[in-house]
């Protein structure tokens, strides 16, 4: 564990009035949320004009293969997205943001920690408990409605960020955890609202909202903390750092083809055409353009940090796809 840094002086001025996730008291979802996210009684009347996931956001329920089947598999395949989202969620919330969080809390990063921002980070710890919380309350009764029993699926995604820690050196590793959920946090609040302009069965539409509402102060609190952190990384770090997040990113935006390809075949999908869709959508092409489309946030808040002001980082992200030369 890397030993945090005395404070030889208070922290700088200009960092006096962040590093807070607002009025948490009467804004967090877990302390004024009404919502009991229970499967609304007129389910299947609602499910007639609304989705469990928006369409738009699944290119391959465009396929004429999955266009031919009709209503009833269209909805099954958004179900069965739906709760394999809500799986991850609380896997990404309890096993890898809240592990981030715990690098502040806990003082394992090269830096001070304000009282600000552990008082910040210990809020945030408890909202992301209670995503996890709901997200698999809702996840079980979207599954059992329609049957699913071969759940939860370990996500390619959660494989690929455990792996990467089990590569990075002892010494890195709370830097790479804090990475994990820097970039987490700031693609899920942009995804989240993406999501949440589209007209859903209700309960899922109070969920994604409750959980929009807290990620969109998640993602300002890691992006200032980010920030704070790059000031004081020596250029080993930053070098760490550069080549982490462009790894990181990528694994954000990785098809699960296992997944997707047993989700497809489990609908009454043709094993000819779902190799045509899984094969389209997981081209190196296909990743790339998703990430630079997908990190625009974080990609901001790196910019915003100074991360861009070196010639390494803008050329080893030019190479990734993720910006221009």
């Amino acid at each position: 564990m890397t030993a945090p840094l005395a404070d030889p002086s208070p922290a700088p001025v200009s960092w006096a009035h962040r590093f807070t996730l607002g009025d948490w008291n009467s804004h967090a979802s877990v302390r004024a949320s009404h919502h009991d996210y229970l499967l609304p009684p007129d389910v299947q009347q609602q499910l007639q004009t609304r989705f469990w996931f928006p369409p738009a956001f699944l290119p391959y329920l465009a396929h004429p293969a999955i266009q031919a089947a009709g209503a009833t598999v269209m909805h099954r395949l958004t179900a069965n997205h739906l709760v394999h989202f809500l799986d991850y969620t609380t896997l990404l919330e309890h096993r890898i943001v809240n592990r981030a969080v715990e690098t502040i809390v806990h003082g394992e990063l090269p830096v001070y920690v304000p009282p600000r921002m552990k008082t910040a980070a210990l809020q945030l710890y408890t909202d992301e408990g209670y995503h996890a919380l709901f997200s698999d309350r809702l996840a079980s009764q979207i599954a059992d409605l329609h049957g699913f029993s071969a759940r939860p699926v370990m996500p390619l995604r959660i494989t690929r960020m455990n792996a990467l820690i089990a590569r990075t050196a002892e010494n890195n590793r709370p830097l790479a955890w804090f990475l994990l959920g820097f970039v987490s946090e700031t693609i899920i609040a942009r995804e989240l609202l993406e999501v949440c302009r589209e007209t859903l069965v209700t309960s899922v539409n109070d969920m994604l909202r409750d959980h929009l509402s807290d990620e969109a102060r998640h993602s300002r609190y890691f992006c200032e903390v980010f920030h704070y952190l790059w000031l004081t990384l020596n250029s080993r770090q930053r070098t760490f750092t550069a080549r982490t997040l462009v790894d990181v990113i990528g694994i954000f935006f990785e098809v699960d083809e296992r997944w997707l390809r047993q989700s497809l075949r489990d609908a009454g999908i043709a094993d000819v055409d779902v190799a045509q869709i899984v094969g389209g959508l997981a081209t190196a092409q296909a990743n790339r353009q998703r990430a630079r489309s997908g990190a625009g946030a974080t990609l901001q808040a790196l910019e915003k940090a100074g991360f861009f002001a070196l010639p390494h980082n803008r050329k080893l992200f030019a190479k990734a796809g993720l910006i221009d030369e």
